[in-house]
């Protein structure tokens, strides 16, 4: 009865864990003084080292005195152009000038202004704009959204002309250039947007001179602003390949010396473009509009330094490891992706030679020299995930060749913790490997995510501020790491237990991962821990032997079904404008704008798998697990009937990643950041296995002094050929093994019985072990007569 109940119970405390560690959230910060007045001032391409106190003072005074951050303009289209950065911040959400993406190149800043009379301006290209972003792009941005909030409002040059503009056309009052004294223009309306000028090209004289004209212009703006209002400065959008973090300050009341930051960033000094029409209408006390934007409010937070070269030195150095990342990143996923390859099809003759024939005839086993290089390349390649982790606690994107630096940190790394797991107690037993493999990644990952992802953000295997998908938390890669390596510690602590103590083992484990997922605080991956809850709940309830039944999977379902429904209803009694991912898309198909949900998901799954390496790494996984590892030759099946719990990790690992990827819409990237470390991990293990498939034991007996030579059986394996040192209840259930359901999944043509002392506990134990003491008699009784048999047949 309790073995039929403890599946319901533990899998309770999962769906329990999960939705304590989505539900859970910071507070809503207490409400920022309004201001009566906004004014958005944009100069395209303006970055943090445009800046300084000698070219641009005025900008420089009021960094000093307001807040900063470093800007995201991501729109509907990358580079993110100045049109179709001015349209997204005038529409809240991502939005594109028609044509307005061409060969990774901006097109010319032309835009026709009509100004029919002495007060405002037409576009007349304002209504197909609106059409092409309605019914050609995914999001159905609504162009002038900004400015429909709002009564009145002012745009100063040709590009404020396109974010004032209403999605009919009109600009309410509009002049193409900023008066000598602006002060009636801008306090005529509660909405002023300033375009300043472009910052633009490569030539540091050239950029000089275009930030200092427009600090020039500024000086006049803020000389003439209305009293009690707030000034955003903005750098707007690119203005070539590649894409880059740009500026953004805010002076106003309630806004002074901080970091800005925002609920669609939940990182502190970062935000984006499309959160600077919320902030508008936030400080205005106005009303978002019906279709809410994608955008958040910005706020300010403190924790700046005071010295302000030193504040503005933070954005500026993101910018370059942003840059440097994007470099660095797709040569370093194509060469693991290639690694990988090349180890699977060299594991191929060593796992069909692993296996040591007791008889006279058979193929000439492999050199033990070659097959421990090979064991040490699998141990390289599980870990160079976290060794490139690591190395972004150094700055190499300083260095003047930041590629080869960084490099040489990961190989340095790398070789560390290879030879750290070479070197660490019981490397040379089966699961040795795997669990110090998978107890280094899961410390790596797991303190990076507790201390802040500050080595995730812009890094090489996390994200990129400058994508705009994720800017705090566990990334894709990250998360698809983190569940295997949690689940592989778990499933390899486990097996060191009791069997009935194995699920205990798996949920406490597990959930603990699920709340380092999950919860906003830490890795902030809602559709994560809903996986994670998933595959917990499935290596639970095969932990202690049998095989993956559709009754167990509909049972894990159940759980990531019961976690999604408990957050749903939390998120939904959230104020929209504090609802997560899962909240939105649920409100979305109440106000029938779910498609658009629907379709941008089924884009980015699209693009996710045929342009990331990690897709080759997840199907070439696979293919080693299935014509190789799984095969009867391939040692897998026989790993996974001698140890119950390793199968229960993988298992739980293949569900989890599997949802993971198609409720985050990335594909494969889940699954390959995941076969990254269990494919090299499941290899070794299967060669250990294999090495050890002939091995046999000496039959215990009552009377020791009875047995004579000729019933004695083979001499007992040492622990120099039968890894001896894995002996004991610690490291295996003996009665798994020797009961007839692991005979069943060990699916190999010796039987459970030839398993030897090397398989740690698959087979009866040698005479004298002490772990033999604690299994039942009943149990020992068998095994003794399967190995008796065996040795004698």
């Amino acid at each position: 009865m309790l073995r039929r109940v403890a599946p319901i119970v533990l899998t309770l405390v999962v769906v329990v864990v999960g939705i304590f560690a989505l539900a859970a959230g910071p507070r809503t910060p207490p409400p920022r003084p309004g201001a009566d007045f906004v004014v958005l001032v944009g100069v395209a391409g303006l970055r943090w080292d445009d800046v300084d106190p000698q070219r641009t003072p005025t900008l420089w005074q009021m960094a000093r005195e307001g807040s900063i951050g470093s800007l995201s303009v991501r729109s509907a289209y990358r580079p993110t152009c100045p049109l179709d950065g001015w349209l997204t911040l005038g529409a809240g959400s991502f939005a594109g000038w028609t044509g307005g993406q061409r060969d990774g190149t901006c097109p010319p800043t032309e835009v026709r202004v009509d100004k029919p009379d002495r007060i405002g301006a037409n576009l007349p290209e304002q209504e197909s704009v609106v059409m092409h972003n309605q019914d050609r792009l995914p999001w159905g941005t609504v162009p002038g959204a900004l400015s429909e909030s709002v009564r009145c409002s002012v745009a100063v040059g040709p590009g404020a002309a396109v974010a004032a503009a209403r999605p009919f056309g009109r600009v309410d009052r509009y002049e193409p250039t900023l008066p000598a004294d602006p002060a009636g223009l801008l306090g005529s309306c509660v909405l002023s947007i300033v375009d300043l000028g472009t910052v633009a090209g490569t030539d540091p004289a050239e950029r000089a001179a275009a930030a200092r004209d427009a600090d020039a212009q500024l000086a006049r703006v803020l000389a003439a602003r209305p009293p009690h209002s707030l000034v955003i400065v903005a750098g707007v959008a690119d203005t070539e390949q590649p894409s880059r973090l740009h500026v953004a300050v805010a002076d106003g009341p309630g806004w002074d010396n901080g970091w800005l930051t925002s609920p669609t960033t939940g990182r502190r000094g970062y935000l984006q473009l499309i959160d600077l029409a919320p902030t508008a209408l936030t400080a205005l006390g106005r009303p978002m509009p019906d279709r809410q934007f994608l955008g958040r409010p910005a706020e300010s937070v403190g924790g700046r330094p005071d010295d302000l070269a030193a504040a503005i030195a933070e954005p500026a150095d993101a910018d370059r490891e942003a840059a440097a990342q994007r470099e660095v990143a797709g040569g370093f996923f194509i060469l693991l992706a290639g690694v990988q390859v090349v180890l699977a099809v060299a594991v191929l003759p060593l796992l069909r030679r692993a296996r040591r024939h007791a008889g006279p005839y058979g193929p000439k086993p492999v050199s033990r020299r070659v097959v421990a290089v090979v064991e040490l390349l699998l141990v390289a390649a599980a870990l160079a995930m976290p060794a490139a982790l690591l190395a972004e606690a150094v700055p190499w994107w300083r260095n003047t060749y930041p590629a080869v630096t960084f490099a040489g940190l990961t190989a340095a790394l790398l070789a560390a913790a290879t030879l750290l797991v070479r070197l660490a107690p019981g490397y040379r037993s089966t699961l040795g490997p795997l669990g110090a493999v998978a107890g280094l990644t899961v410390l790596a990952v797991g303190l990076d995510v507790v201390t802040g992802a500050r080595l995730q953000l812009n890094g090489v295997v996390g994200y990129s501020a400058l994508e705009g998908g994720r800017y705090a938390g566990l990334g894709t890669v990250g998360l698809g790491v983190f569940i295997a390596a949690s689940l592989l510690t778990a499933g390899w602590l486990a097996q060191r237990v009791r069997r009935e103590w194995r699920p205990t083992v798996m949920v406490l484990i597990g959930g603990a991962a699920v709340v380092v997922v999950g919860s906003p605080y830490l890795g902030a991956d809602s559709i994560g821990a809903i996986a994670l809850t998933a595959g917990v709940s499935v290596a639970a309830a095969i932990s202690t032997g049998g095989w993956l039944t559709m009754t167990r999977l509909a049972w894990a379902g159940m759980a990531g079904l019961a976690v999604m429904i408990g957050f749903a209803v939390v998120d939904l009694g959230r104020p929209p404008g504090e609802r997560g991912s899962l909240g939105r898309f649920l409100a979305a198909l109440g106000d029938g704008t779910g498609g658009l949900t629907v379709q941008r998901s089924s884009a980015s799954s699209f693009q996710t798998l045929v342009n990331s390496p990690l897709t080759v790494l997840a199907l070439v996984g696979a293919l080693l697990l299935w014509f190789a590892l799984l095969q009867p030759w391939g040692g897998l099946r026989r790993l996974f009937g001698i140890y119950p719990a390793i199968r229960a990790a993988m298992a739980g690992t293949g569900v989890a990643v599997g949802i993971g990827g198609v409720l985050g819409a990335v594909a494969l990237d889940v699954a390959g950041a995941a076969a990254a470390v269990v494919v090299p991990m499941a290899a070794l293990s299967a060669l250990r296995v294999l090495d050890h498939a002939a091995d046999r034991t000496r039959p215990a007996t009552d009377r020791p002094q009875d047995a004579g030579p000729s019933d004695a059986g083979p001499p007992a394996a040492g622990p120099s050929d039968a890894g001896s040192s894995d002996a004991g209840p610690a490291d295996a259930d003996r009665s798994d093994a020797a009961s007839p359901q692991a005979g069943a999944s060990d699916g190999d043509s010796s039987g459970a019985g030839a398993v030897g002392a090397g398989d740690e506990g698959s087979g009866a134990a040698p005479a004298g072990d002490a772990g033999a003491s604690h299994e039942p008699r009943r149990d020992r009784g068998r095994a003794i007569r399967s190995s008796a048999e065996v040795a004698t047949g």
